[in-house]
């Protein structure tokens, strides 16, 4: 690929430069959602160093990289990939997340720092990224796989609107928390909660950058669309 590093979009370095993804983790940096922004424009958004991100980037070595290429996958492979990385994972993540939230406020609701709307807000991510889930599992992928091409562009398109939505709820995370900060003194059970909190950002992130930036890349989408049903 260019090594202009500069202007290229974060998602086209997250999916051709093994390890990427973990650079752009450390600098808060959303390669996924936000994939069509260049380096430039996102190092400028947060306020970072471009250059030291290319630095980062350039410093990468074989064993900091992830373990497969799945720009170079067979469809089949990635698609079964993302059922059981992630689909799978997030369904075990959420409910204890929730449960953990809901700990946190009932004990610690007087702080002023406590994630005050934390559980509430996890348990409708939960709902509405297993109808996401399911609709990808039902509908998109048996699509894919069985190469059904001239029909995929239409929930591609819902599949991407509602990645943005998903996009927002971590955002929403991030402004609860502190940016996933748990404060001084903070309980055994609220730095579960926070590291769990991490843990299904990163998931979550890589989740959709695999699909947005590598299994819809060769995609069509739906002529003129701009969906917004989530169904």
């Amino acid at each position: 690929m260019s090594a202009d590093y500069l202007n290229t979009a974060l998602g086209d370095l997250a999916r051709d430069i093994p390890g990427a993804t973990a650079v752009f983790h450390a600098n808060r940096l959303d390669f996924c959602c936000q994939g069509h922004r260049t380096l430039a424009e996102a190092a400028a958004s947060k306020g970072l160093s471009a250059a030291k991100v290319i630095a980062q980037l350039e410093a990468l070595t074989p064993d900091t990289t992830e373990a497969r290429d799945w720009h170079k996958a067979p469809t089949v492979d990635l698609i079964s990939h993302i059922l059981a990385r992630f689909h799978a994972r997030h369904r075990e993540q959420l409910p204890e997340l929730i449960r953990l939230a809901r700990r946190v406020e009932q004990v610690h609701g007087d702080r002023s720092d406590c994630p005050d709307g934390l559980a509430d807000h996890l348990s409708c991510m939960a709902q509405e990224m297993e109808s996401h889930m399911l609709k990808e599992e039902q509908i998109l992928f048996p699509m894919l796989l069985q190469g059904r091409q001239a029909m995929v562009g239409g929930p591609i398109s819902v599949m991407r609107f509602e990645h943005d939505q998903h996009g927002a709820a971590l955002d929403e995370i991030v402004r609860l928390t502190n940016d996933i900060t748990p404060p001084v003194g903070a309980c055994n059970t609220w730095q579960a909660l926070y590291r769990g909190l991490e843990e299904l950002r990163q998931d979550l992130m890589q989740h959709i950058h695999l699909e947005n930036n590598i299994l819809f890349a060769g995609s069509p989408r739906a002529a003129g669309s701009t969906c917004c049903a989530t169904g």
